[in-house]
């Protein structure tokens, strides 16, 4: 059972708990909602779960539903009964832990499992910063399905030569692939946003999209970006030489959003 938005209210009441915009908090109380993003991340009996900001619950029992073995992670102390209330009679129990994601151990949190699924319903603030983080230095999460305002996964799922893409979805692309797969209108939050959501399924690739050196590859993927109407000739001049754009075969009047990241790591010296 998940939760509606009346129970979802009458839970908010009993605690004396609000929603509080500085955390970005729109909670999901949709059955449908939660249950369609468990379906589209995959989740089966038995399946590791991580889920970032827990909320009122009503995703963390959808998981549990499916038979998920979930840890879950939140934040505000103020939900913690909430949580204690709605996963009380959950089976297989949650583990629940009060901690900000952006600072938590991760390697400490997932070390029971050596393969991981995250499925969250992310805020606006952390969404971004989070998903790069988790694929920078946490190989154990494996498949993600995050459900972030459309702004954001736009430019998380971007290919070249699209306005949304930019240094997010080249990060992305060097680790993993990422698609959206689907739409979440207002109507689902309480309190209701102001913006749609999407849901953005990324998977983390065998190995990165590109053998060239990463840091060597960012220093010109932010330098490109960083004056993104500038052709790369200009943009990288301090960087890139005449003989290195003839070597990756890309010409030096190309912007920074027309390059993927395979033709990036070209431009950063990969090796053949």
């Amino acid at each position: 059972m998940t939760l509606t938005r009346r129970q979802a209210i009458d839970l908010l009441d009993r605690h004396d708990v609000r929603p509080t915009r500085s955390l970005g908090q729109n909670f999901v109380v949709d059955p449908n909602t939660v249950r369609r993003i468990v379906r589209l991340a995959g989740i089966t009996r038995g399946d590791p779960v991580v889920e970032v900001g827990a909320g009122l619950g009503s995703l963390t029992l959808a998981l549990v539903e499916a038979g998920a073995e979930v840890t879950a992670v939140e934040l505000d102390r103020h939900l913690l009964p909430v949580l204690d209330e709605v996963l009380r009679s959950a089976d297989p129990a949650p583990r629940v832990v009060h901690a900000d994601a952006l600072k938590v151990d991760w390697d400490d949190l997932l070390a029971g499992h050596p393969h991981w699924h995250l499925v969250a319903n992310l805020p606006y603030n952390v969404a971004t910063p989070l998903v790069l983080d988790l694929l920078d230095s946490s190989a154990a999460i494996d498949r993600m399905l995050v459900m972030v305002q459309r702004e954001v996964g736009e430019r998380l799922a971007a290919g070249p030569g699209t306005s949304a893409y930019g240094i997010p979805s080249v990060k992305i692309a060097y680790w993993a692939s990422a698609e959206i797969v689907g739409r979440v209108g207002p109507s689902v939050f309480l309190p209701r946003p102001k913006v749609e959501s999407v849901l953005v399924r990324i998977v983390r690739r065998s190995r990165p999209a590109t053998a060239a050196d990463p840091d060597r590859m960012f220093t010109l993927v932010r330098a490109g970006f960083g004056q993104r109407r500038k052709m790369l000739r200009r943009s990288l001049a301090a960087l890139v030489t005449t003989d290195d754009f003839a070597r990756a075969e890309i010409a030096p009047e190309t912007r920074a959003e027309q390059l993927s990241v395979v033709e990036w790591g070209r431009l950063a010296g990969a090796p053949e």
